[in-house]
């Protein structure tokens, strides 16, 4: 059987921490936040983890991060 690819848009965009969880960086932080209230664009700098439900999905696009 072939090695699996790893999804290069994924690989880019999460990282997997000490503890096997995935981490990314929320969207909406390069231009347009004039519209945004204050509160919006300070919560969205912090980094999030991805949700349990999800971890099969990235298990599948980044076979050999885990």
């Amino acid at each position: 059987m072939p090695k699996m690819k790893t999804h290069r848009g994924a690989k880019k965009r999460f990282k997997v921490t000490g503890k096997g969880k995935v981490k990314y960086k929320k969207p909406g932080q390069r231009h347009l936040m004039t519209g945004d209230s204050g509160n919006q664009n300070r919560k969205s700098r912090k980094a999030v983890i991805v949700a349990d439900s999800d971890m099969k999905t990235m298990k599948k696009v980044m076979p050999y991060s885990f």
